[in-house]
């Protein structure tokens, strides 16, 4: 079975389509900046042209650029499957889902809790419908999923019960689909099993979280019921005083609504550093611009505020792994988020964690009770295999 991951973020559109029961890839790419100066970057059979400018002035079209490279690509290779990412999936869908019209609908409906993401997601869903045969299947791969589990004490909010019963109010928490990937490395690298995997594990990227994971289970996590609450992120606040929207509401005459789109898109690290979210331009300029230095050291001070947390909350842990685009590129970041940790045992080798860009390696210190490792994530190849697995599924119980 040949699969079509679509893995659609705010401002961007990865795509990989993924041969058989092994996973391997056929192609892959990326559509980056959809809005305003989007390009897209493709690669088959390990190699591909520089990266292009393309017209994507939204996810519809990128899906239109995606479809158009990779047919110049990979000709005519078949396409047996669609999966899709899909950000939040509430209370309902904790498992691959079949997208029809009544699927995208209810999740349509679910925008609101993920607005930065679950809109582009469907549109891209939408797109897609168009593009590959009506019999073609679409699954919606969750990632809200991996943390459906969460312990009762780390889901539940501390307001008044029947509001939370009213309106299914519970912490669901994100990016799961990466933590089920690094999870199952971590527990390969280590030699135990992924129901034996504990960690916690930071996914740093423009949409930023952690979680602690005991068993191979997600027991807590940053994210709560959106993707707003934690970390601070690229454009995202994360954690802050609830009072704080009542009180800028009224100081500024603007609505709620207006202030919680302030606190998705003009907040983190784009506000503290008057307009740059990216974390390389952060870094190169800490030394002579402040607003840029206050910004990294916010970041990481709040990251750092979680892994103690975490590793209390876990009893201890065997190892800390970081993921997504600045956990895995920025070595300073994992320096500052590692650093003043030796009370309990945790020390990173410096020559290590500088030498470790995009690459799976082992980071900390040989001395260190606890291990400290980066992990590319490949969520396209977690998505694959679920869909393929929930058809198959589907197939076995067919008479």
């Amino acid at each position: 079975m040949n699969v079509l991951v679509v893995n659609t973020g705010s401002s961007s559109l990865k795509f990989q389509l993924l041969a058989g029961g092994d996973g391997r890839r056929l192609a892959r790419g990326l559509v980056e900046r959809i809005g305003s100066n989007a390009t897209l970057r493709l690669e088959a059979g390990g190699q591909g042209p520089p990266p292009a400018r393309v017209a994507a002035s939204d996810h519809v079209q990128a899906v239109g650029c995606a479809f158009t490279a990779l047919r110049e690509a990979v000709g005519d290779a078949r396409i047996d499957a669609v999966g899709h990412r899909i950000v939040h999936g509430g209370a309902r869908f904790v498992a691959p889902t079949v997208l029809d019209d009544d699927v995208l609908a209810e999740l349509e409906s679910l925008g609101r809790l993920a607005p930065l993401h679950n809109g582009p997601g469907i549109a891209a869903a939408r797109a897609c419908r168009g593009l590959v045969a009506r019999h073609v299947p679409m699954v919606a791969v969750f990632d809200t999923a991996f943390h459906a589990g969460l312990p009762a004490a780390a889901a539940t909010y501390a307001i008044p019960r029947e509001l939370s019963e009213r309106h299914g109010i519970r912490r669901f928490g994100f990016h799961g689909i990466s933590y089920r990937y690094v999870t199952a490395r971590y527990a390969a690298m280590a030699g135990v099993t992924a129901d034996g995997a504990t960690l916690v594990a930071f996914h740093l990227g423009n949409g930023c979280s952690v979680a602690a994971i005991a068993g191979g289970r997600s027991v807590e996590t940053s994210m709560g019921f959106t993707p707003l609450e934690g970390l601070v992120m690229g454009t995202r606040s994360g954690d802050l005083d609830p009072a704080l929207v009542a009180f800028l509401a009224r100081a500024e005459h603007v609505s709620a609504d207006e202030v919680e789109r302030w606190l998705n898109e003009r907040s983190g690290l784009a506000g503290l550093a008057g307009g740059s979210r990216d974390v390389r331009d952060l870094v190169a300029r800490m030394a002579d611009d402040p607003h840029a230095r206050l910004a990294v050291e916010v970041f990481c001070h709040r990251a750092r505020k979680y892994l103690g947390a975490y590793l209390a909350v876990l009893g201890g842990a065997p190892a800390v792994v970081f993921t997504g685009g600045i956990g895995e590129h920025q070595p300073e970041v994992r320096r500052r988020i590692c650093e003043r940790m030796d009370w309990c045992g945790l020390a990173l080798d410096p020559v290590r964690n500088d030498a470790t860009v995009g690459v799976e390696a082992v980071v900390s210190a040989p001395r260190s009770a606890i291990r400290v490792l980066v992990i590319p994530t490949d969520e396209e190849q977690v998505i694959a295999r679920e869909v393929a697995e929930h058809l198959g599924r589907g197939a076995a119980s067919r008479p």
